[in-house]
Parts: structure tokens; sequence; C-alpha cells
């Protein structure tokens, strides 16, 4: 479907040589979703992505905080705006702050300088399993200091990225139906990692939880697991589900490359969602691929 115009919601770059990334530099994240990331660890800047995504009509994209030094992440946002300036993309930023840092507002007012700055991606801390008790400490989703800096998102204008476990989006959805003022995504399918009936069946009553909440919209992306291969088949019913949950008005496509690349290749990938979604009429598959994250990050 080569004339479909698509806006691709989720991804990151990244130049080893020249920034910071604690993860993919000095400090192993011992608890990576994909397991063994270490095919990560090498430069991806536009060129790569461009070549990544070659044949297929990409317009416009929006690049995710890819954990830059937390120590100066509004440089993030700075450099990104270079790149765009340069390669014609991002054409906009989802940028990072700690939001219970007591200088929440002077980091939002850095962020902001930049004419692509949409959003913040600030992740909470969250427990391992659906079992594990939910923590309760700083960072944590009821931690009083994150829901401040959580509530200053709406005085700048800004969308929040919600990336958690499903077995948090009920309780994600508490705080978020206080604020109509901030757009919220979820983040990568809810994550769907426990595909068993069990787990899918918790999967479904938390994505259903936080649905209900009208300016809250959906990523169908990064459907990864740590010890399975991408395919189109064992992601199907997933993918299907979730638009259901949502409706294809407030659902949007996004690559998650570089690391979704671990599973999957970028073409295997989109066209594996092309065919998942085959069903959609054209209109809704406008929606999916291009006018939910158009209007959402205001593109």
């Amino acid at each position: 479907m080569t004339d479909l115009k698509i806006v691709d919601s989720h991804h990151h770059l990244w130049d080893l040589e020249a920034n910071y990334y604690p993860w993919l530099s000095d400090r192993p994240e011992p608890h990576f979703f994909l397991g063994d990331y270490s095919a990560l660890k090498r430069n991806y800047l536009p060129e790569d992505y461009k070549r990544d995504a070659v044949g297929f009509n990409i317009v416009k994209t929006v690049h995710c905080e890819a954990e830059w030094d937390r120590d100066n992440q509004v440089a993030e946002t700075e450099w990104l705006t270079g790149l765009a300036a340069r390669d014609g993309m991002p054409n906009a930023i989802v940028g990072h702050v700690w939001l219970d840092d007591p200088d929440v507002e002077a980091k939002l007012e850095g962020h902001c300088r930049s004419p692509l700055m949409r959003g913040i991606r600030s992740k909470p801390v969250t427990s391992a399993t659906l079992d594990a008790p939910r923590p309760d400490g700083p960072r944590s989703l009821t931690d009083p200091a994150w829901r401040r800096g959580y509530e200053a998102l709406g005085r700048y204008g800004l969308s929040y990225d919600l990336r958690v476990p499903f077995w948090h989006l009920g309780e994600a959805a508490e705080l978020i139906e206080k604020h109509q003022e901030i757009p919220v995504v979820v983040n990568h399918t809810g994550f769907p990692w426990d595909r068993s009936p069990e787990g899918l069946a918790a999967w479904r009553v938390e994505m259903k939880r936080i649905a209900r909440i009208p300016w809250v919209h959906l990523k169908l992306s990064e459907l990864g697991l740590k010890d399975a291969p991408w395919s189109v088949e064992s992601n199907r019913a997933v993918v299907l589900e979730a638009l259901e949950i949502f409706g294809p008005e407030r659902c949007m496509w996004a690559s998650n490359f570089p690391p979704a690349s671990l599973r999957v290749g970028f073409r295997d990938q989109l066209e594996g969602f092309l065919d998942i979604l085959s069903g959609l009429t054209r209109p809704e598959l406008d929606a999916v691929f291009h006018d939910t994250a158009t209007r959402f990050y205001r593109l």
C-alpha cells in the first residue's frame, strides 16, 4: 500500500560517540524486557532509520526519549532539534524529566524552548510482576511529588507517554482521570508480556479500565517478547483486541526502532501490522497510521 501516509509515533535515535546514554554505554540494564540488547549498542541516526524504512511513505516521525544522561536531560531535546534541522526528522519530540524533581518546571521550560517539544515520558517505579506488591515510595504512581510534577505538564501544554507494565494501567488511570488537560498515550500496546489465557485476561481488564478515559490513546507497538520470535500469528489477536478496546481514532502505529529490531525487521514488522489490520476500512487505516498521531502530537 505505497500510497498510505505513515507517521511513526515512537522511535529512538542515538549517537554513542557524541552523547552519553548510560544504559548503552557503561551501566547495563539487567532487566531489559527483551533480554540481551548488546546489538543496540551502536549509533542509530536518521540515515539508519531511513535505510530501515525504505519503501514506505513515512511522512513524519516522533522521537521518544532514549534514556539520555539524566544529569542533562534538556540536552537531548536540543540535540534532536539540531538533527531535525539537518535531516528533516524527527518532527516532534517526547522528552524526559523526573516528575518528582524539585526543579521540574525549570526543566520543562528548557524542553519547551524547542518548537518540536510535545510531551514527556518519565517512567514511574513499578513492580516486576503482576503479583508483586505495588511500590508506594519515591517516583511511584502514588508519590505526591511525582503527582505534582505530572500536574505541571498541563501548565506547559504537554502530553504524557505512559510506559508501565499492564498491571499498573488501572492504577495510572486513577491519576490520569483527574487531569483532562493532559493528553495521554499508553506505550507499546500496554505490554502484553504474559500471553497465557490468564495473563491476557488480566491485560484485557487493565486496558479496558484505562481506555474508559476518553483522552487516553494507545500506541500499537513493541509486541516483542523476551523468549519468542515476532510473528503475525502470535500478535494478531492482541493487536485486534487492543484496537477494539480503544478504537482506531485513538490508536497510532509506532515502530519502536531500533529496540524492536532485536525481534523483527522494520519491513517485516510494518507489513505484519498491515496484514493484521487488513480488515479495516481506509479511513480507519488512515487513523491508525497517520491521523491519530498527527492530531495527538500536533504534527
